[in-house]
């Protein structure tokens, strides 16, 4: 495997390598569950599931992805609304698993949460403070950034000019303004659990140290997440990591999508713009969230606008109809057809998605120019493998077109299949006699019910769209 990635500790592309031959450790920061997830938040679990599954073809992989269950937010939440927050994260947890399967996201090998891991967690202070790289003052336990000597390496700025951009807390208790939090006491009203250092939680930062060292070890190949994660909470995993492993690198290569911008605007309550993903899929299908997702490069920005879900449907629309049109039935199975090399070498090139889906529309064009049964075919099944590696073309093809039919208020819905279906008839039967003209009424009045005609080597065919 020729896998070249983006490595944000280097600022190059590197040949991917892992650190034991055949086997590959990948962590990627997941949700902090007190509210619905919204389309930014959707992007890492893709784009880290297309790499999962290409990472998969070659080595043994062991994938985690944590659960952030206890935080600030989640707290002011959960006393909101009057209930535990075990109540609330169960809740908006269970909603983000739903959400990323019907994206068709896989389940990572290990999904830990923060409330499941306090012991490893505490155990790391502890370890911090007794080699001098963290201390305890005023009931908090905070991480002497001065005694990381490459702080700042993974965001690739100064200190003084990360400080400043993340406009850190200031505290009489702190040594350095710098330093940061990794356990805090917890009044009677706020969650807490036991510790060396009184009653207290976690801070933000700490969890996910201690949750890569518990599942994956000390030294991981991949760490993922946005870009938005570089400063402060990556580099901040790195200093903690390092200095509990007696200098030991945390993780060999560090990859970051872009973040997803709504109309040209950053995506903020205040401007009233926030997508959530569970309206989208409202909309359309997982499947057109996820290509709409996929479209642009994973390092770039994304703008997501009102065209990106009818665009992606759309070519949806082309492969299904290339599979159905080649007589492919059936949702998806591993049927031992190797995906084409084209998709392969795209996605080993630092996850270029939109390169590999160019060379999927090159084969759904010569799957429907291919005079040849057999060879359509062929040209069929291999864009349907090249799809799977990005998590696409998973549906059976006849029910992609018909998805819609059950649905009285969705697209075509004031027609049944079977009304549709006499018509159609009745349409051949008048062009079968040439009255055109009244052949071309029928199909204006199913064109009014969003009823699309498509010409085939079958003879026509119908589908609802959107």
């Amino acid at each position: 495997m020729a896998l070249y990635l983006h490595n944000t500790l280097t600022r190059s592309r590197e040949r991917f390598e892992p650190a034991e031959s055949g086997k590959v450790t990948m962590y990627v920061c997941g949700p902090t569950v007190y509210n619905f997830a919204h389309i930014g938040n959707a992007r890492p679990p893709v784009v880290f599931d297309v790499l999962a599954r290409l990472l998969r073809r070659s080595y043994d992989l062991t994938y985690a992805r944590n659960v952030t269950d206890v935080d600030d937010k989640i707290n002011a939440a959960a006393a909101k609304e009057g209930v535990a927050i075990g109540v609330l994260t169960a809740r908006y947890l269970a909603a983000y698993q739903e959400d990323m399967a019907t994206l068709g996201v896989l389940p990572p090998d290990v999904e830990p949460k923060v409330t499941d891991n306090l012991g490893p967690i505490i155990a790391m202070i502890e370890k911090l403070v007794a080699s001098g790289h963290a201390y305890e003052a005023d009931g908090h336990v905070l991480f002497a950034v001065g005694s990381f000597a490459d702080y700042g390496r993974l965001s690739g700025r100064d200190r003084d000019e990360l400080i400043a951009g993340a406009r850190v807390e200031v505290a009489p208790y702190k040594r350095d303004p710098a330093d940061f939090v990794l356990w805090k006491p917890s009044p009677e009203d706020i969650v807490g659990w036991d510790s060396p250092w009184g009653r207290g939680r976690p801070g933000w930062h700490i969890e996910c140290s201690a949750m890569a060292e518990t599942h994956l070890g000390d030294t991981i190949d991949i760490h993922g997440g946005g870009q938005d994660l570089v400063f402060p909470h990556h580099e901040n995993e790195v200093a903690q990591s390092t200095c509990a492993h007696a200098g030991r690198a945390y993780a060999r290569y560090w990859i970051h999508n872009g973040l997803i911008h709504v109309d040209s605007e950053k995506m903020s309550k205040s401007i009233g713009n926030v997508l959530l993903v569970r309206d989208l899929l409202a909309e359309a299908p997982g499947e057109v969230v996820r290509l709409g997702l996929l479209t642009a490069h994973y390092r770039q920005p994304l703008d997501w606008t009102g065209d990106v879900l009818t665009e992606a449907e759309q070519k949806l629309d082309r492969m299904y109809g290339a599979l159905r049109e080649a007589g492919i039935e059936g949702p998806a199975a591993d049927d031992g057809i190797e995906p084409p090399a084209s998709v392969v070498e795209a996605l080993e090139d630092d996850l270029n998605s939109p390169r590999a889906l160019a060379e999927l529309f090159s084969l759904a064009r010569d799957a429907n120019r291919a005079d040849d049964p057999e060879e359509r075919l062929a040209k069929a099944r291999q864009l349907r493998a090249g799809a799977g590696l990005l998590g696409l073309l998973r549906d059976d093809p006849e029910a992609w077109f018909m998805r819609s039919s059950a649905s009285a208020d969705g697209p075509g819905g004031g027609l049944s299949d079977a009304e549709i279906d006499a018509l159609m008839a009745e349409r051949e039967a008048l062009r079968q006699g040439r009255k055109f003209a009244e052949a071309d009424a029928i199909r204006d009045k199913l064109a009014s019910q969003n009823i699309v005609i498509e010409d085939s080597a079958g003879g026509p065919r119908w589908r609802r769209s959107r």
